[in-house]
């Protein structure tokens, strides 16, 4: 499972060591040597498990699929990225910081009604 890459459809034989990696990023980080480039790359599709080449040098827009089971292999990567979230107890046993949207909330419903200010004033 690639920790770069979360959404990999496919593996890529590195031409150097002859290893299965998902991403370039992968192999540099498990290798002491550089990425080898090649004009034939081999890959297996992860939906299928099945192995094919794909000729670097006249590639198509048709390229973009696997052979034997028609998976869009070439799709936008999605990255792991920082999730900022706010940090609290246990919803269960302290529900104040939850608001339910679905409740109509009461437009004249405030912390200072003008209403009570009536009886102050004089």
């Amino acid at each position: 499972m690639c920790k770069h890459v979360l959404n990999a459809q496919v593996s890529i034989r590195a031409p150097c060591c002859k290893q299965w990696f998902d991403c370039a990023e992968c192999h540099a980080d498990t290798q002491d040597h550089r990425l080898a480039k090649t004009n034939e790359m081999a890959f297996i599709c992860k939906k299928c498990k099945k192995a094919f080449r794909k000729d670097m040098t006249n590639y198509e827009d048709s390229d973009e699929y696997c052979p034997h089971c028609d998976n869009h292999y070439v799709i936008e990567a999605k990255t792991p990225q920082a999730v900022v979230g706010v940090e609290g107890e246990d919803a269960r046993i302290d529900s104040r910081m939850l608001k339910d949207d679905r409740v109509r909330q009461d437009p004249k419903r405030s912390i200072l009604r003008r209403d009570d200010f009536s009886d102050i004033l004089g």
